[in-house]
């Protein structure tokens, strides 16, 4: 619990971090790009005011235009700007592409742009009646710095996400099938000695009526272990699935249940006598998730309260649902339960609802989750299975 915890923290710290990164570097890209806002406009202002002192000059008509274009070219690579002379003919000066000076069509454009901007165009001298000018592509590329950051951050984050989330599910799986196949070897020895034994027991036994009863439901107990070692023994392998009657199975999920529950928990299942509804199961996997749910439900409800089963069918999938009423599950933690390590248990140890959902998600192709719960009203969980 502290660790799934802990987890959130130091991923909301990562979050506030990342997003005090990009809140500085918005911020000081724009104070760029203010700058060099500011200073282009005091050029312009240097190139209107040195033209203006040319054009009041006594010099002749065509002196003073060739002053303004020799001051204009001196400016050559600074601002994108476009002269109009008196019969609305436009010449363009410091466009990213040369030819683009004189292409009457994209400058036009750029000069309504700039009009519908709110631009006011500056009185010309010489050859030029209006100045328009834009500011460089340096200012648009710093003020878009910010938001082609944040596309960048997002990609490398949404890809490491994916790269990190499949690493770490394929490692998960590698332990879970070790774990699972180790477990199932160890539970296998004691068990075949334990057999010995019961045989021993029933040979020296005999004509004590007594004993029979004892070594018999020792027996059942060796049984259930090799059902246990079987099912660990499948974790990590493809299991072989068939057509089974979930109904049937539910049944024998709640018999198996029921002798090992208070008597004052009442367990409500669907009657075995309805139409069989067919899906594609391991039967030792299926109970198991049944049984842990089971399980969980009257752990929840401390040995009081009512199980209920019931079974919805759609045209393509069969919908198991379990409730309680027990304690309830917190919303916040309705992803978490599925998690390995995660339990609210004081000895648990956060293992059933995680193998539960990678046997019906990843074994049997269908889903399991929390379809509500309240605090102190009860828990439902729904298994979807598709239908055989």
């Amino acid at each position: 619990m502290d660790f799934y915890k802990n987890n959130s923290s130091a991923k909301l710290l990562l979050a506030l971090l990342g997003l005090i990164i990009v809140i500085t570097t918005m911020v000081y890209s724009q104070y760029l790009a203010k700058q060099l806002k500011e200073r282009e406009e005091a050029t312009m202002e240097l190139i209107t005011q040195a033209i203006s002192i040319v054009a009041n000059t006594n010099a002749p008509q065509q002196d003073n235009i060739i002053m303004e274009n020799l001051i204009l070219d001196e400016f050559h690579g600074i601002l994108p700007t476009i002269l109009e002379d008196e019969t609305g003919r436009l010449e363009g000066f410091n466009y990213w592409r040369p030819e683009l000076n004189e292409n009457q069509e994209f400058l036009n454009k750029r000069k309504l742009k700039l009009l519908k901007d709110g631009f006011e165009p500056i009185k010309g001298f010489g050859n030029s009646n209006f100045i328009y000018y834009e500011h460089s592509r340096l200012y648009t590329l710093i003020s878009l710095f910010p938001i082609a950051q944040i596309l960048l951050i997002s990609t490398f984050i949404v890809l490491g996400y994916v790269v990190f989330a499949a690493s770490k599910k394929s490692e998960q799986n590698r332990i879970w099938a070790g774990m699972a196949k180790e477990t199932a070897h160890q539970l296998g020895t004691p068990t075949t000695a334990i057999l010995g034994w019961i045989e021993h027991l029933k040979d020296i036994s005999k004509g004590n009526e007594e004993y029979y009863e004892v070594i018999a439901e020792l027996k059942n107990d060796v049984d259930r272990l090799d059902l246990i070692a079987d099912r660990f023994s499948k974790i990590g392998s493809k299991p072989d699935l068939t057509s089974k009657n979930i109904v049937l199975e539910l049944h024998a999920c709640k018999t198996y249940m029921e002798k090992r529950a208070s008597k004052r928990v009442n367990f409500n299942f669907p009657s075995t006598d309805q139409n069989p509804v067919l899906c594609q199961l391991n039967s030792h996997l299926f109970s198991w998730v049944i049984e842990n749910l089971l399980r969980n439900a009257l752990d929840a409800m401390d040995g009081n309260g009512e199980i209920r089963v019931t079974l919805e069918i759609t045209d393509k999938k069969a919908i198991i649902n379990i409730s309680d009423t027990g304690k309830g599950i917190s919303h916040t933690n309705y992803k978490n339960v599925f998690k390995p390590g995660f339990t609210t248990k004081i000895r648990g140890w956060g293992l059933g609802l995680s193998l539960a959902k990678r046997i019906i998600e990843n074994y049997h192709k269908g889903k399991i989750f929390i379809k509500s719960s309240k605090p102190n009203e009860g828990t439902t969980f729904a298994i979807e299975l598709p239908l055989a």
